[in-house]
């Protein structure tokens, strides 16, 4: 009756038993395998793991035959920037090959930033005081520097210096003497351009000064110091180049001010463009957790350099305690700032939607596997959409790094910015500020005028010139309408002294009279028309101000009415005049 039960019972535990003989006989086999092997084994897993984990890509530029890859370019179909400028490039037109030791993203970023293989040379400082208090180290490499071997430098540039002038723009916590930064100078510098680097505040070894800190949306220090640096170097055409959070504060900065910017061209290199994406991305994987935290740490140590301001604005204990850029934003940054929130910092401070309104040349280098700047963030379709950007993608290059050659002494950015600033600064396509053009166009005007000047007598008489005595430059011209203005007022007065003058001693016969009178017509007609001339040239030498127009308009309809008055109060004259020399004669 049991005796099933117990067959099914000693069944199970022979098969037990066999099962644990078939382990065993499996642990003997392995115990056989020299340990060596299972080494190799191990970190042949571990480097197949690595390889994807650090995204490396060097079997593919292997199996590829170290051609590299083919750089994208983003424009609109009818950019005259693209067509004018970028077709002529030929780095932005070739391919970009990673050097093969530096064959990933993240070894790209750490060597640039542990290493770098910056060129040696020195800066020349210039303080730079900001109306709020604030102080900017400007440090300027001019190519006189680079032409006596970097030894002696001095940034005395000439005010009518018509070499190309570039402002950098750093990344966050990076200044002047970071590799990338260093790379660039050096590179634009040996081209015989003159190059002056705008360290954020408080960074390049200069003190807070103010209350005020620079963000990553804070674009009043760049708008202050390219302001300075083309009303002092006047003739030199200014480009600006940003980087990283840079890059994100120049392209805000176009935007804002649109045509008002004075300057020629500009090139953004890794911009973050989306600060709420990148703040997303930057706490999505494990590396991307790491460089948060390095940045972080940046940050709370340029905190310890202005401790005493930051401890009186922000929550220091929440600096130090800090883990992430998130953090550090919502305990430094947006209580200095004013902001409300970190989310509200970050909208605010994004540029991309101020992309739409870049009227500047504008380059803009990105790569598809930053590890910081997240792809996700690029403005895709803004820039397509706006003829004056030309956006180019690379597959591989990491953050600001682009490191090419087997020694990995360049970087392919820097030879890429240089090669389309040159291109167009020799082409007509360099943006002139909407001032500038307005100034221009008067010139032009103030040149092809041939009608009639106002002349001044020594007598006081107003009389017209023609164009054989207008032989003066169109800036002088402009310079001197003032003083035009002041004698034509004293030529009138004076003219209008002598009209009196000639009718208190008209008494000696209606002959007399009648000639005075007549002459009084033909002065005060003399008059009218070299203030309308003036007023003409003065008015259209604004351009296009409404209220001017509207001045303009007013006047030319009152004279004729103001001419009749005048007639009439002429007519009057005479006949008082004549009144008074009949009854004088009975």
């Amino acid at each position: 009756m049991f005796s099933p039960n117990f067959s099914q019972m000693d069944w199970s535990i022979s098969w037990d038993e066999s099962s644990l003989n078939a382990y065993k006989e499996v642990f003997r086999a392995l115990c056989l395998i020299p340990i060596l092997h299972y080494v190799i084994a191990f970190m042949l897993i571990w480097v197949v793991f690595l390889y994807n984990f650090l995204e490396f890509h060097f079997f593919q530029d292997f199996f590829s035959g170290f051609r590299g890859a083919p750089v994208a370019l983003t424009f609109h179909p009818t950019s005259h920037i693209y067509h004018g400028v970028v077709s002529k490039c030929k780095i932005l037109h070739g391919r970009y090959l990673a050097t093969p030791w530096l064959s990933s993203p993240h070894f790209q970023t750490a060597f640039l930033n542990f290493f770098g293989n910056p060129p040696a040379f020195s800066y020349s400082r210039q303080l730079f005081h900001v109306s709020d208090g604030g102080t900017i180290a400007l440090d300027w490499l001019t190519s006189s520097d680079i032409s006596r071997g970097a030894f002696e430098v001095n940034h005395t540039i000439s005010k009518d210096d018509t070499a190309p002038l570039v402002v950098v723009i750093p990344g966050l916590t990076s200044d002047s003497t970071s590799s990338y930064i260093k790379h660039l100078a050096f590179g634009l510098a040996k081209h015989g351009w003159n190059v002056v680097v705008s360290n954020h505040r408080g960074l390049g070894g200069v003190s807070i000064t103010s209350d005020c800190f620079y963000n990553a949306g804070w674009t009043e220090d760049a708008r202050v110091v390219i302001d300075y640096l083309h009303h002092q170097y006047p003739k030199a055409p200014l480009f600006a180049i940003g980087t990283s959070i840079g890059a994100n504060i120049l392209v805000k900065y176009l935007g804002e001010d649109r045509e008002n910017v004075p300057v020629a061209g500009a090139v953004a290199i890794c911009s973050p463009w989306d600060l709420l994406i990148g703040d997303r991305f930057i706490c999505r994987r494990l590396l991307q957790k790491f460089y948060d935290r390095a940045l972080t740490i940046g940050l709370q140590g340029y905190a310890k350099l202005h401790e005493p301001r930051y401890s009186r604005l922000a929550n220091w204990e929440g600096i130090k305690k800090s883990r992430s850029i998130r953090d550090f934003d919502n305990f430094a940054t947006c209580l200095v700032g004013k902001f409300e929130t970190v989310d509200t910092y970050y909208r605010r401070s994004a540029s991309t939607p101020y992309v739409l309104n870049v009227s500047v040349p504008l380059l803009c280098i990105s790569a598809l596997d930053d590890p910081v700047c997240t792809r996700e963030a690029i403005p895709w379709d803004e820039c397509r959409a706006n003829k004056n950007i030309v956006l180019a993608t690379i597959k591989h290059g990491g953050h600001l790094a682009f490191f090419e050659g087997i020694t990995g002494s360049r970087l392919w950015w820097v030879r890429a910015t240089g090669e389309f600033l040159g291109v167009l600064h020799s082409s007509s396509h360099m943006h002139k500020k909407k001032t500038e053009i307005t100034e221009q166009k008067a010139s032009i005007e103030s040149s092809i005028d041939q009608g009639p000047y106002v002349n001044v007598g020594e007598d006081g008489m107003v009389a017209a010139v023609g164009s054989a005595h207008a032989g003066n430059k169109s800036v002088e011209h402009l310079m001197g309408l003032g003083s035009i203005q002041d004698k034509t007022v004293l030529a009138t007065e004076q003219t209008q002294q002598q009209t009196e003058a000639k009718s208190d001693v008209a008494g000696s016969g209606g002959e007399v009279s009648g000639e005075c009178s007549s002459l009084q017509r033909i002065k005060c007609f003399d008059v009218i028309a070299a203030s309308k001339r003036w007023l003409n040239h003065l008015l259209f030498r604004k351009n296009g101000k409404s209220v001017w127009l509207l001045v303009y308009i007013g006047i030319i309809i009152s004279w004729p009415i103001l001419g009749s008055a005048l007639r009439i109060f002429s007519s009057k004259k005479k006949l008082r005049n004549f009144s008074g020399a009949t009854s004088h004669r009975r």
